[in-house]
């Protein structure tokens, strides 16, 4: 089943005819499947970003149409739009986007809280999570007192708790050291093979984007290419080093 379908994206900064206009996206076209795993990759000013603002709903498009779930989201209002994403769209920021004044556990479950749902289905929901992603022992902690990638497991068991149609993460591993980068890279590989969610991912990281079933390759605001994982994750770290070469553009992290 299709969940996300994206037609002839097209994002105008500044007037559209000016010359101090800039077009971040150029006719982007794909779509993506429930349970798939898609990674974005493209060197600085490529347009990933964007894309991922104007998939999610964060910023408005200057031409084209995004449906998920077979719901086209810019014909939505405000109120609509922001209803909608907050349950059938999962985010995952580079810095976390916690509240200090929480517990980790109340971070978790704001979304549900928001939604009014009962209180036993959101500590149940919560529970579960916590003890997938292994933070169940730190719940009563804040995000001060703890790692960096165990904010992130924090940010990914929120934005996993209303059970979105699909989940955005943008440059998830982009604040953090190898080790944790791999362990959240697991967490999504986790929640992919685990509970079947269907993940969009941007990043610059090679390393992560090994951990995805798909990689879709952007320059210039245009779709360059993009590769399907054959064989084992070392293979397709293989092939996708040797698809940013032919892409060109500045060095990756490894």
């Amino acid at each position: 089943m299709e969940i996300l379908k994206a037609n002839n994206l097209t994002k105008i900064y500044g007037s559209e005819r000016g010359e101090g206009s800039t077009k971040a996206l150029n006719g982007i076209s794909f779509s993506i499947d429930t349970g798939e795993f898609v990674g974005i990759m493209g060197p600085s000013g490529s347009g990933k970003t964007t894309l991922l603002n104007v998939l999610s709903g964060i910023d408005r498009l200057t031409s084209g149409k995004v449906t998920i779930n077979n719901k086209l989201i810019c014909e939505m209002s405000k109120k609509e739009l922001a209803l909608f994403r907050r349950r059938e769209i999962g985010y995952i920021f580079q810095d976390f986007n916690l509240l200090d004044s929480l517990t980790l556990k109340e971070n978790i479950m704001l979304p549900m809280i928001l939604d009014k749902k009962p209180s036993d289905e959101i500590e149940k929901k919560a529970g579960e999570l916590m003890k997938l992603f292994e933070i169940y022992n730190i719940a009563n902690k804040y995000p001060y007192n703890i790692s960096g990638g165990q904010q992130q497991r924090v940010a990914v068991s929120r934005a996993l708790i209303n059970d979105p149609s699909i989940i955005f993460a943008d440059e998830p591993t982009g604040n953090l050291d190898s080790k944790s980068s791999k362990g959240i890279m697991e967490c999504f590989e986790k929640m992919n093979r685990v509970l079947q969610s269907t993940i969009l991912v941007v990043t610059h990281d090679v390393f992560a984007a090994s951990f995805c079933n798909r990689i879709i390759f952007i320059k210039d605001g245009k779709i360059h290419s993009e590769i399907i994982k054959k064989g084992t994750r070392k293979e397709f770290l293989d092939s996708i080093f040797n698809s940013l070469a032919v892409l060109g553009g500045e060095s990756y992290d490894i």
